[in-house]
């Protein structure tokens, strides 16, 4: 019982250092605040990240790298996106390689697809490229394409992936879909038509799938089979 307490303990200390961060992240890009943005957006990930180094685990030895390294990268594309010279393209890259190694975490003890997982993801990602591809400038249709396809092939292995240990794997599963919706929103913020609360909307998904994603790693005890 003791464990118990102090893992719940654990978990309500960085869920609330998180928080914060991410709260004062979306105040300041929301309000201009440029060196609240520079703080603020990469530390909310880096306590993501101290999460998943420093919290419990009995997942498959290699789930937890797999995830650090995934956030780490996740950072390079943060601060990439921050800076004030545009470097969408190498932050695309970054979350790219970030959503590789998520795909590999989460097929390390198996994936049970089926059509009613794979389908609404395929049928969403399509009309989401139809409305996005003929704003996108020509040289960045290849890439967001790209970006597009393992985004929504991370996001079916999150749902789809082994559910032996049933509370972690909803974790991924929700985290998952709330990083699609995320990006789908900064893409139509960026190429289709901006929209007021578009920071918020983007940041407060992102930071929640990617605290999801954390806490997947056994801080509230997945179980690998």
């Amino acid at each position: 019982m003791d464990h118990v307490i102090i893992r719940n303990a654990y978990a309500a200390y960085w869920v609330a250092a998180i928080a914060v961060c991410a709260v004062l992240a979306i105040v300041a890009s929301t309000r201009g605040w440029r060196s609240g943005v520079y703080v603020f957006k990469p530390l909310t990930t880096l306590l993501i990240l101290g999460l998943v180094l420093t919290g419990p685990s009995n997942v498959h030895p290699s789930y937890r790298p797999l995830v650090a390294a995934g956030l780490a990268f996740s950072l390079a594309g943060d601060v990439l996106l921050m800076l004030p010279r545009d470097r969408f393209v190498a932050g695309l890259a970054a979350f790219l390689v970030a959503h590789l190694l998520y795909i590999r975490a989460f097929t390390l003890s198996g994936v049970l697809t089926t059509w009613w997982m794979v389908l609404p993801l395929a049928a969403y990602g399509a009309v989401l490229l139809r409305i996005l591809l003929p704003r996108v400038p020509g040289g960045l249709k290849a890439p967001v394409v790209v970006y597009a396809l393992v985004l929504l092939a991370m996001a079916c292995t999150a749902v789809g992936h082994d559910l032996g240990g049933v509370p972690a794997a909803a974790l991924a599963m929700l985290g998952g879909v709330l990083f699609v919706v995320s990006d789908s929103a900064l893409a139509i913020d960026r190429f289709v038509r901006q929209f007021r609360g578009a920071d918020a909307v983007v940041l407060g998904t992102y930071y929640a799938a990617q605290t999801l994603i954390a806490f997947s790693v056994g801080v509230l005890g997945y179980h690998v089979h």
